[in-house]
């Protein structure tokens, strides 16, 4: 597909600063939503730098999702005449602001905890099935029940009754 140059170069710029790109598997969309270019210019550029592995594509729920390489970038880099101190966003060190630690930090609006005592709490998980190992569930079946399904006839998709099957006895 013939692509303008001027749109070519858009969306590597796009990409480039970013390191990541989607878009809707639309292809009638008249624009894509971060670029100002077709939205079928900018799956077909991205469909040519997957079979030239230079990003990574997933899909999901209708979007594409496109991923630099370091092939990518070295190319891009390249192509666009950047310096190599210009990185693109993927890989850039976020720096977080000092702050307190997570154990430090006031409660808030949060109530406190509820005590439970001696009675099992079942959010650990703590005697959830069992009622505590070894004990019998209240309202379960007695140990000395065996179910019997009518005397082993089988059941429909078991083998056996049904045209060609095998003959019961």
């Amino acid at each position: 597909m013939l692509i303008p140059k001027k749109n070519r170069i858009e969306v590597y710029k796009y990409l480039f600063k970013e390191g990541v790109l989607y878009a809707q598997k639309d292809y009638n969309l008249p624009k894509h939503p971060e670029v100002d270019v077709p939205n079928l210019q900018v799956i077909k550029l991205m469909q040519s730098f997957k079979s030239r592995e230079l990003v990574v594509e997933r899909f999901a729920w209708r979007h594409y999702y496109w991923y630099l390489t370091d092939a990518g970038i070295d190319y891009l880099r390249e192509y666009l005449s950047l310096p190599s101190e210009i990185v693109p966003a993927t890989l850039k060190k976020t720096t977080r602001a000092p702050g307190r630690p997570m154990g430090d930090r006031p409660m808030g609006d949060r109530p406190p905890r509820r005590d439970y005592g001696d009675r099992p709490r079942y959010g650990d998980r703590e005697g959830y099935r069992g009622m505590g190992r070894g004990g019998d569930k209240p309202g379960g079946a007695p140990g000395e029940y065996r179910p019997s399904f009518q005397g082993g006839r089988g059941g429909f998709g078991r083998g056996g009754g049904g045209f060609g099957g095998a003959s019961r006895e």
